[in-house]
């Protein structure tokens, strides 16, 4: 009887294990620099996520060697179908992090990373040549996090800060604030207010600016304005 587990060499077996170890630490190096930043998707979720993306590419290119030959001219296997399926599948575990938190989109570069890191799986698998160029990826897509939350560029350059206020007196307050915040030379990103029924107004407003808004600024505004009952702070990151 055929042993099927012994179907490949031991040298081909031992190298789609290391194929996997490669992947698993390429996983664990973007997922490392993403849990630092406490995303939602970290190391564990890049390892797993890169592990089985190299997996499917190794059963996609040597799974069926059997029913690699020519049939009226045409293959009766197809290498790249599976790696297909994970590019697209992919997506659809991206979506689950990317969340709106106030007036900001959250889990962009998360969701990209996850992608690019089946990506860097996919190569892995593939072995030869594929594998360096998975290892320079993975070195590529780390150190440009990295260097570019170092120095942050464009919009990444603004923190974003959750302003919540219940006043007495809003639309007084409200011309305050306008001019508060051109002096603290914020933009505001999104802003709600409503009127409650006991004469209070309530304020809740995601503004942007180059340096996060910082707790004596805050104080400060609101010992100048007597008709501020409660006020709140929060950075949006």
């Amino acid at each position: 009887m055929e042993n099927y587990i012994l179907t490949f060499p031991v040298k081909e077996i031992i190298c789609f294990c290391l194929r996997l170890l490669i992947a698993c630490a390429c996983g664990a190096a973007i997922g490392f620099e993403r849990s630092k930043r406490f995303k939602e998707a970290g190391i564990r979720t890049h390892i797993i996520v890169c592990v089985g993306a190299a997996l499917a590419m190794v059963i996609s290119k040597y799974g069926f060697e059997d029913l690699a030959g020519i049939l009226d001219g045409s293959r009766t296997s197809d290498p790249a179908r599976v790696a297909a399926q994970v590019v697209t599948g992919i997506s659809f575990l991206g979506a689950g992090v990317i969340f709106k938190n106030g007036g900001t989109i959250k889990g962009l570069t998360t969701a990209a990373c996850l992608w690019a890191t089946a990506s860097i799986g996919l190569a892995i698998g593939c072995g030869g040549g594929m594998l360096i160029i998975g290892v320079f990826s993975t070195v590529l897509v780390t150190a440009v996090q990295i260097l570019l939350h170092r120095y942050a560029v464009g919009s990444d350059a603004y923190t974003a800060n959750r302003l919540q206020f219940t006043v007495k007196n809003g639309y007084e307050f409200n011309r305050s604030l306008t001019k508060q915040l051109e002096e603290w030379g914020a933009t505001v990103a999104e802003s709600k207010i409503d009127r409650r029924k006991d004469g209070t107004t309530e304020y809740d407003i995601t503004i942007r600016r180059k340096q996060e808004l910082s707790y004596d600024e805050m104080k400060t505004f609101m010992d100048a304005h007597g008709e501020i009952l409660s006020a709140s702070n929060s950075p949006l990151r």
